[in-house]
């Protein structure tokens, strides 16, 4: 732990010099105890700087150097970074994020984990999907970054999935805008892993259902799409996604038409999959997520069990 910290502090003290310690005891929050956090009454109004907008999150305490070990184009304008991370006390939940920290960038990236916390036990990677943008440390991963290239990373946030063997089984219900799929298909990808591991070894935690809304302008921009899809195939009696395009100018592929639906989620497509003991997970741009948990409130869904997290 030690020796990663140092690394660390020297590799930022060559770049970017400016991540004082001040700032980062400031930044500093309790580990929360929850397996499920709720984060609520954000405002809308529009933070552009990732330290801002978390500051009130809770922060691990040590910073982490990592590697670029892969890097997909997942989209037109969406780079998937895989990151080698040798540090072993490195852990995160499914749904948390990372700051991201740039030799030569004074400004801290702020980016979803993608991927589930099992591949990070399994492989010591975890993965990022980050959209194109002139924000600095977007920018810098679609212009400069390489295979290879060192940065340095730190997991927060409230907003995540992580139950216990003995918590009680829920219906889970994801809905997603945009890039806000990315925290959720970590949690999916962390529930299939939590089926399998029911499967393989007969104990463990196992949710009752998994039900996926996701909202895209168009089919280009539905990230993991055939992952999701695949999963649903895996456990169809379990796993099942709706992709919502509201902007759609070309045909669909075949492939895909069985899940998709055109236009907005709506009140009476979301009442079909509520129950008694459904738990939602929230992430997009503030109007969708306002409008969505306003809709599932009216249906009767209590505050207490609609999460989400605005990023935007």
């Amino acid at each position: 732990m030690a020796c990663a910290a140092v690394s660390v502090n020297c590799l930022l003290g060559r770049a970017a010099g400016t991540f004082t310690l001040q700032v980062a005891s400031a930044l500093l929050r309790p580990r929360p105890l929850c397996a499920c956090v709720i984060n609520r009454k954000m405002s809308s109004r529009r933070k552009t700087d990732h330290l801002e907008r978390t500051a009130n999150n809770y922060r691990q305490e040590v910073l982490y150097p990592a590697k670029v070990c892969g890097i997909l184009n997942e989209s037109n304008n969406v780079k998937r970074l895989r990151l080698a991370i040798p540090d072993k006390d490195f852990t995160f939940k499914a749904g948390q994020w990372v700051d991201f920290l740039i030799p030569g960038l004074s400004k801290v990236g702020g980016f979803s984990i993608c991927s589930s916390p099992r591949l990070l036990e399994g492989e010591g990677v975890i993965e990022l999907a980050v959209k194109y943008s002139a924000h600095p440390p977007a920018h810098w991963i679609h212009t400069e970054c390489t295979l290879d290239s060192e940065i340095a990373v730190r997991v927060g946030g409230d907003f995540y999935f992580d139950p216990q063997p003995s918590d009680p089984a829920v219906n889970l219900l994801l809905v997603a805008g945009g890039v806000g799929i990315n925290p959720l298909f970590s949690i999916l990808l962390h529930v299939a892993d939590l089926y399998r591991q029911r499967e393989r070894e007969g104990s463990g935690y196992e949710p009752c259902s998994v039900k996926l809304f996701y909202s895209a302008k168009n089919t280009e921009e539905l990230l993991f799409k055939n992952t999701i899809i695949g999963l649903s195939k895996e456990f169809f009696e379990k796993v099942s996604c709706n992709f919502h395009v509201t902007q759609q100018e070309t045909e669909i592929d075949t492939h895909l038409r069985p899940y998709i639906s055109e236009g907005r989620i709506s009140q009476k497509i979301l009442k079909e999959h509520l129950s008694e003991n459904t738990l939602c997970f929230i992430c997009g741009p503030p109007p969708m997520i306002e409008y969505v948990s306003g809709q599932l409130q009216c249906l009767g869904l209590s505050e207490e069990k609609i999460l989400f997290e605005k990023w935007w």
